[in-house]
């Protein structure tokens, strides 16, 4: 299976909402993402503004990366989101998405990379620290999800070190 990694097409959007709409559920999210249309997607989510993972032509994964603020002082940061299929879990794209999204914010001078995960989402937060990530803090029942409070939890990365 080859897996292609490079920056997201504006022909890769349709195939991007539909992941989205796939992946994200109140297991790995506060809150549902419903794009209304593809110029909806588009104007949060600009060509090139996100790394996409193909197999055979397939979107599969991507990994969004954003400043945490507009701040110039907070510009060295750089926050992620990452998807991948269920279906192709497990299979390495997680991390090569991670890999191409380091090697580009160290060439744009990034610092650190930080993300958000929720407390029940343990799958993903095995992954991130077998990546490398660390916890730097957790934001104690900041939702209520299906009946539940649910920690937010932070964690990041530093790319110099």
């Amino acid at each position: 299976m080859e897996i292609k990694i490079r920056l997201s097409k504006e022909q890769d959007f349709r195939k991007l909402i539909e992941l989205d709409h796939r992946v994200w559920s109140t297991e790995t999210t506060p809150a549902t993402i419903a794009w209304e249309s593809v110029q909806e997607f588009a104007k949060r989510n600009p060509e090139g503004s996100q790394i996409v993972a193909l197999v055979e032509g397939n979107v599969v994964g991507y990994l969004g990366y954003h400043p945490p603020t507009p701040l110039k002082t907070n510009q060295h940061v750089l926050e992620l989101d990452i998807a991948v299929d269920e279906k192709f879990q497990g299979m390495g794209i997680g991390k090569q998405l991670l890999e191409k999204g380091k090697i580009a914010a160290k060439e744009k001078g990034i610092y650190k990379l930080s993300l958000r995960v929720l407390a029940t989402n343990e799958g993903a937060i095995q992954f991130y620290k077998k990546c490398g990530f660390i916890e730097q803090g957790r934001l104690i029942h900041e939702f209520y999800i299906g009946g539940k409070y649910v920690d937010d939890i932070l964690m990041y990365m530093l790319l110099d070190e």
